[in-house]
């Protein structure tokens, strides 16, 4: 059995969650409502404030399914409840971020400013110190969206392993590599 499916999903305090009869999940908290469509196959059950996610078969679709939908419905219950949020760091000389009325607008060395209509759903902020690289926040309760935005603002410009330049997470490593020796 799926170890990640079969384990319960517990409702924290003022997240409700209710199945339509067309199998859309919606998750409603304090800090917003998610919705999700689920396979007819895969049965969920609310008992008081712990969720199940049930599979009908042995069969290896259903085995993904079970795991992939409770995982999701975990996902959404945390992001109306707590939220998410998401940092990314430009590293490199002149690299700059600002946001205004959610458009974010990017410095990457390039002959031109990189304009970013980041979505509604997300909120988006840039800090700027001095002494420190410019840092870009992502905050808002849909895990999926928030990580699709960071992957398109970091395919912008790549890290690359000789200096380190590009925009990266907070936290994250880079692998560097030796650029070349001088010869004799």
């Amino acid at each position: 059995m799926s170890r990640i499916g079969k384990k319960p999903i517990d409702l924290p305090q003022g997240v409700t969650v209710t199945v339509t009869a067309d199998n859309v999940v919606v998750v409603k908290g304090p800090k917003g409502e998610l919705k999700q469509e689920v396979n007819p196959d895969i049965k969920i059950s609310i008992d008081g404030a712990v969720l199940t996610v049930e599979r009908p078969t042995e069969q290896k679709r259903h085995k993904a399914l079970h795991g992939l939908y409770r995982s999701l419905i975990s996902n959404m219950v945390t992001g109306v409840s707590q939220g998410y949020k998401k940092d990314l760091e430009l590293v490199g000389v002149g690299f700059k971020a600002a946001v205004s009325d959610n458009v974010l607008e990017l410095n990457l060395g390039y002959s031109h400013s990189i304009y970013l209509a980041v979505p509604s759903e997300i909120k988006a902020g840039a800090e700027m110190l001095k002494g420190k690289n410019p840092t870009i926040s992502l905050e808002g309760i849909d895990k999926e969206l928030i990580g699709q935005v960071a992957a398109k603002i970091k395919s912008l410009r790549k890290t690359e392993p000789y200096k380190g330049k590009g925009i990266k997470f907070v936290g994250e490593i880079t692998r560097r590599k030796a650029g070349k020796t001088a010869s004799k």
